[in-house]
């Protein structure tokens, strides 16, 4: 009988720890709302794309500063007009660095 509850109780473990591995970083690292309010496009050091999944309800471009992450919603015209500088930005260091390598 103590061999059952041994048994029974470390498959019990690992299933919480399983469970709690694979559900940690999908909650803690995906936006589940959106936040009020604009960032100064000076702060933002770049972004990312989060799509509608498992734990993450909602669309969002997720804006990295040096005090963290900040999930701002697509639809909104200022988000959408920063991802294009953020892009043009990103072409420009492009360009200069196929130059010097040519």
């Amino acid at each position: 009988m103590v061999s059952f509850q041994a048994t029974v109780m470390v498959i019990t473990l690992l299933t919480v720890s399983l469970l709690a591995t694979n559900a940690s970083p999908v909650y803690h690292g995906c936006c589940r709302h959106y936040m009020t309010g604009r960032i100064p496009f000076s702060k933002i050091k770049g972004y990312s794309v989060q799509t509608v999944k498992e734990m993450c309800p909602i669309n969002a471009i997720i804006f990295h500063t040096n005090k963290g992450k900040s999930c701002t919603n697509p639809a909104l015209n200022w988000v959408m007009e920063y991802v294009d500088r953020l892009r043009n930005r990103a072409q420009k260091v492009h360009m200069k660095t196929s130059q010097a390598a040519s």
